[in-house]
């Protein structure tokens, strides 16, 4: 019987636990200007201040790096050719959104 409670809490504490987990946001947008401008956070509504952010290139390679501002933005000049920019706010935190589909 007590092996049975010990899984049942377990089980409990493992579902609160996804209760109070937050999933990373990040948006890019073109400003038209050779400017991007990116916007972070939390869906817990939690700052994303000071996340890891990289501009990489098409083999991977570190363009530009930097991390979100205490107001949870990124800025960046726009590189030349293809590229992604990362959010990596830690395993399983990370978004990568293409160049491509950053538009004005």
């Amino acid at each position: 019987m007590r092996h049975i409670q010990a899984t049942l809490l377990l089980a409990a504490g493992l579902v609160t636990g996804q209760v109070f987990a937050h999933t990373p946001l990040c948006s890019c947008y073109d400003n038209g200007d050779g400017t991007v401008f990116c916007e972070g956070g939390f869906s817990d509504g939690s700052s994303a201040s000071g996340v890891k952010m990289r501009v990489i290139d098409a083999s991977g390679n570190a363009l530009i790096e930097g991390a979100m501002s205490e107001n949870s933005d990124f800025e960046f000049d726009k590189p030349d050719g293809s590229y992604k920019v990362v959010f990596d706010a830690g395993p399983g935190h990370a978004i990568t959104i293409d160049g491509k589909n950053i538009v004005e």
